[in-house]
């Protein structure tokens, strides 16, 4: 028995379901590269852990020489039932010291540098563990996002800023006077130590508030969206492992 038989049962006439057969059999380029593409979309969408939606995925797609755009990566996968995790508000932790001196913002929210060591951006949060609050100091460098130095310690007071700050100079060695350490109002930097050991350095310090300090407060959403959202951490020490896995291999 033929097909025919059933393609007038349903309506459908021969010559639509014939071409869809050679379509299948034979598709056309835009398949064939649609195909392609949702492959290594899928792949880089398992890399991230599941992390990845459209926006990130296209720029990777972009960094290997793949031509495409960003509407056709969305497509893609939607049909394949894939998507990334936005991120959600979170509060903040900023504790300022009404009595301290603030230094001039030198930023403006321009958070770009022409070289690396020109602009430092440092900031503090905290990650919730069951065994209690583990907290996170960053330093980040405007030109490339890198997380040149970070600390999970167990004070957040002026020493730990102190120490995170002797961890970058070393691992960078910046140029003296052409690097702005760039913070927000909290006191563990406005705090004398810092601003003293800043001018010792040859390192301009600048305080903005938290619109001000934007690239750090991204940061901190970056990690609370793709390395903590969704996941328990029993000890600090659990959360430090993620902390170390995410920001020293994924990141």
């Amino acid at each position: 028995m033929g097909v025919e038989p059933v393609l007038r049962e349903l309506s459908v006439p021969p010559s639509s379901y014939y071409r869809w057969r050679q379509a299948e059999n034979n598709p056309c380029e835009r398949l064939r590269r649609d195909t392609e593409l949702s492959s290594r979309i899928q792949q880089i969408h398992a890399e991230s852990g599941g992390i990845y939606g459209s926006p990130r995925v296209h720029p990777v797609l972009k960094r290997e020489g793949v031509r495409v755009g960003g509407k056709r990566v969305e497509r893609l996968m939607r049909q394949a039932g894939l998507a990334g995790i936005s991120p959600c508000r979170t509060r903040g932790f900023t504790r300022r010291d009404p009595a301290a001196d603030l230094a001039p913002d030198l930023v403006q929210r321009d958070f770009t540098a022409p070289v690396p060591n020109r602009l430092w951006v440092a900031d503090l949060t905290m990650v919730p563990t069951v065994e209690g609050r583990l907290r996170l100091s960053t330093i980040r460098d405007a030109f490339s996002r890198r997380v040149v130095a970070w600390e999970t310690p167990a004070h957040a007071d002026a020493d730990l800023v102190l120490t995170i700050l002797g961890h970058a100079l070393a691992s960078r060695e910046p140029t003296p006077a052409q690097l702005i350490h760039h913070a927000d109002h909290g006191c563990q930097y406005t705090s004398v130590k810092l601003t003293t050991r800043l001018v010792r350095a040859g390192i301009e310090g600048s305080v903005g508030d938290s619109f001000d300090n934007a690239l750090a407060e991204n940061l901190w959403s970056t990690i609370k969206t793709e390395c903590i959202r969704g996941r328990v951490f029993t000890t600090r020490a659990e959360a430090n492992l993620a902390l170390v896995e995410y920001l020293d291999g994924f990141y």
